[in-house]
């Protein structure tokens, strides 16, 4: 079996034991919180005793989904990897509006092709994904963040794991602080 030419970078920052996940759809307003506190929760926790996951979780109501996870994706087979990854996230957690439609079904974003929408993502967060999303196999690293999330039962955003361990009392709106407490009491 021939192995592809692209590889997409694992979603990992950290390197520490605890093993944090957090399921997110990019434009959904409470993963973007959620996302927002990533990096505070991982200088909080230390590097070196955590290792934050991001775990995609695309829903059909968010209407352009589906062609914004394919961006980030794609975004971390490029060089620069997951970092870039994190970049096409905070682009389109910092312009929502620009990627949603309103209530889940008007507005001018009704009108928007998915070029428009890779597009928006290219000029916002600076990366150019536009061939990377045309990887006809991509598609396979998609299908793993879905897999992955429905065998843990997870099925809305944002949705938190500690130890691959589900816990959805966990909230987006919770301080970062709590978040490193329940981790490191689980």
């Amino acid at each position: 079996m021939t192995q592809p030419a692209w590889r997409a970078d694992p979603l990992v920052w950290g390197t520490g034991p605890r093993v944090f996940e957090a399921f997110l759809e990019p434009t959904c307003p409470y993963s973007v919180r959620a996302f927002n506190k990533l990096d505070d929760l991982l200088a909080h926790a230390g590097a070196d005793k955590i290792s934050v996951k991001i775990r995609l979780q695309s829903q059909p109501w968010h209407m352009y989904s589906g062609v914004i996870v394919r961006c980030v994706l794609a975004a971390s087979t490029l060089p620069g990897g997951k970092e870039n990854a994190k970049a096409v996230l905070a682009a389109v957690g910092a312009h929502r509006e620009e990627f949603e439609f309103e209530r889940h079904c008007t507005g001018p974003n009704r009108d928007a092709t998915p070029n428009d929408i890779i597009a928006r993502i290219e000029a916002y967060s600076g990366i150019e994904v536009a061939e990377a999303f045309a990887i006809p196999d991509l598609d396979r690293e998609v299908k793993l963040h879905a897999k992955y999330a429905r065998q843990n039962g997870i099925h809305v955003s944002p949705t938190f794991m500690i130890d691959g361990i589900a816990y959805p009392e966990i909230g987006s709106g919770e301080p970062v602080a709590d978040w490193a407490a329940r981790i490191f009491k689980a």
